[in-house]
């Protein structure tokens, strides 16, 4: 799985050329991408949801190989899902801890059960061989039985 590299807000340096801001209010769908390597979407409350939406147009639908970078209000309880969106970069908040970040993204390596922009097929689509239960012993309930335990 592909990690999400985080900057800390005084560390950020924006690239002289190649970079695109594309505002909330931009359609990635129309941005004209050419020449560009990294587009910048903003976040410019940590509520505000748009450039999730826009990172997966880029990714799925425009195939946008560059960097996506987070900036604005981005806190370290969004990172999962920016990740998952298809963000490389998150320019991270002021008072926000990089290295927690980073630990709390090391709790899902093992990928998800529904698909997202990184493993567009969902998990129970793998091949048999491959475990998704990380006790391989464990053996899941009866329906409608709870587990007793042993």
């Amino acid at each position: 799985m592909t990690t999400l590299t985080l900057i800390h807000a005084g560390d950020y340096q924006p690239e002289a050329s190649g970079r695109l801001v594309l505002g909330n209010d931009q359609d990635a769908l129309q941005a004209d991408l050419a020449g560009i390597s990294v587009v910048e979407l903003q976040f410019p409350a940590h509520t505000d949801g748009r450039a999730y939406s826009q990172a997966l147009l880029l990714r799925r639908r425009r195939s946008f190989p560059g960097t996506l970078r987070a900036t604005g209000d981005v806190l370290i309880d969004q990172l999962l899902q920016m990740q998952r969106c298809g963000f490389n970069q998150a320019v991270l908040r002021a008072d926000q801890d990089a290295a927690h970040g980073q630990r709390l993204l090391a709790l899902f390596t093992q990928g998800y059960y529904q698909g997202d922009v990184l493993q567009p097929e969902p998990r129970f689509t793998a091949n048999a061989d491959e475990s998704t239960i990380d006790d391989a012993s464990a053996t899941p309930p009866a329906i409608g039985h709870a587990r007793t335990p042993s």
